[in-house]
């Protein structure tokens, strides 16, 4: 089971992202944040709003020192043809668990179903599981939220509810 404070589970997937296909592994963002999302599917209803919102708040996160990965079970090629389709272009790539083996070390693989829930989990750049938050497929998750916890991990800080950077900590 993957927990707060141990090293994320190593990966090597292929994805596709600005017209091209590549592999990606864990290492790939050392010495940087990682925002990891999975999704359930491609060509859906839901995951095309929550990906264009991280597209469009991708500059914030690069802000923060922070790189955006999103992840589901289809096939780099249907991130392709979803991409140059009906998604339009986004500003980070979109990796393939085809084999399903990342949402299973992630836990937030459905196995019944085939697909993962919606998983986001934080990784500091030593690798480390910050952050996690995995919830049912019906709702979209908060890509301000996520942004606001990147920014509050960072103060190495106690941050209240509601903290917003810029406010104090406490401590």
């Amino acid at each position: 089971m993957i927990k707060i404070g141990e090293q994320a589970p190593d990966f090597k997937l292929k994805g596709y992202f600005a017209g091209k296909f590549k592999e990606y592994t864990l290492k790939d963002y050392k010495n940087k944040w990682l925002v990891v999302f999975f999704y359930p599917l491609d060509f859906t209803f839901v995951c095309p709003t929550e990906i264009k919102e991280f597209s469009a708040k991708y500059t914030q996160f690069k802000k923060l020192n922070a790189e955006v990965i999103g992840v589901s079970v289809d096939s780099e090629h249907s991130h392709k043809a979803w991409v140059e389709g009906p998604l339009g272009k986004i500003n980070f790539p979109l990796l393939s668990d085809f084999h399903k083996r990342m949402s299973e070390a992630y836990d937030v693989l459905l196995e019944d179903e085939g697909i993962a829930l919606r998983g986001t989990f934080i990784l500091d750049p030593y690798g480390k599981v910050r952050y996690m938050v995995v919830s049912d497929n019906d709702v979209g998750r908060s890509v301000d939220e996520t942004l606001r916890v990147v920014a509050a991990l960072q103060t190495g800080k106690l941050c209240p509810v509601q903290w917003e950077p810029g406010q104090k900590t406490l401590n």
